[in-house]
């Protein structure tokens, strides 16, 4: 959500967004792209070939990389938005992307929060953009809900796994996740917006469709390692986005 991950060695602490390349010390060992806590899904994709998965192949085809370092926010609403409303019927209807959703939308606070070098959203924002975005999308019926995990007890894991097993019941719906991205990747510590494209209940793991594609491409993470992500604050270096905790956005038609 914020520019400039910086890779300095393997027991460096990662400290912001986006990696700057740089030659690789002989003493150096390389860091890998995902850490214990997420598997690729072309790595393992046995669960998209033998379970319906209705959320994977509705959405997966709209999620787009987002349009600048500061746009998850933007490019998974419009994912979700594209995805619920499908491929549009007539020649001349264009699938709909991230700046013209900006412009629907028409809130010059979340395209400015959303340009290169923004400060990123919050997640009452992030709620606030998603009912706006729902509304300029003609998505007739739609409602958005928000659900944020107050702790990491058995009750909250429990909330989680319910929400998400509705949520692989039908395409009907999207859940939009906010969460911090390291806490599952292994690298950036900060706040990131993606959306669920699939819950396998049987492994208890949640697929994400990512939409940094710079670096990465969908994983699946184990459910408790998602309610973790929910719940980490987000760090001081993040400016005004400090405190600030994550959850689900669902919209619901």
């Amino acid at each position: 959500m914020t520019p400039t991950r910086i890779v300095v060695s393997a027991a460096a602490v990662l400290g912001s967004a986006f990696t700057l390349a740089g030659p690789v010390l002989a003493d150096e060992a390389p860091l890998p792209k995902l850490g214990p806590n997420a598997v690729s899904v072309t790595e393992d994709y046995a669960f998209l070939r033998t379970a319906p998965a209705p959320d994977y192949w509705a959405f997966a085809p709209f999620v787009k990389p987002q349009f600048t370092t500061s746009a998850c926010s933007i490019a998974a609403v419009t994912a979700a938005a594209n995805g619920l409303r499908g491929l549009p019927a007539n020649s001349e209807d264009t699938v709909t992307t991230q700046p013209e959703m900006l412009e629907l939308v028409a809130r010059a606070d979340w395209s400015a929060l959303s340009a290169e070098g923004g400060d990123g959203v919050k997640f009452d924002q992030l709620t606030e953009f998603t009912q706006a975005a729902v509304t300029a999308a003609g998505l007739e019926g739609a409602t958005v809900e928000t659900f944020k995990p107050a702790d990491n007890s058995a009750a909250s894991l429990d909330a989680v796994r319910q929400m998400l097993a509705a949520n692989e019941e039908s395409a009907s719906d999207a859940l939009l996740l906010y969460f911090n991205q390291g806490v599952v990747t292994g690298d950036w510590d900060g706040p990131h917006v993606s959306l669920i494209g699939a819950y396998d209940a049987a492994q208890d793991r949640v697929l994400i469709l990512e939409v940094d594609q710079e670096w990465y491409v969908p994983y699946w993470t184990p459910t408790p390692v998602l309610l973790e992500a929910m719940l980490k604050p987000t760090s001081a270096e993040h400016g005004p986005l400090e405190g600030e905790t994550g959850g689900f956005v669902h919209i619901a038609r």
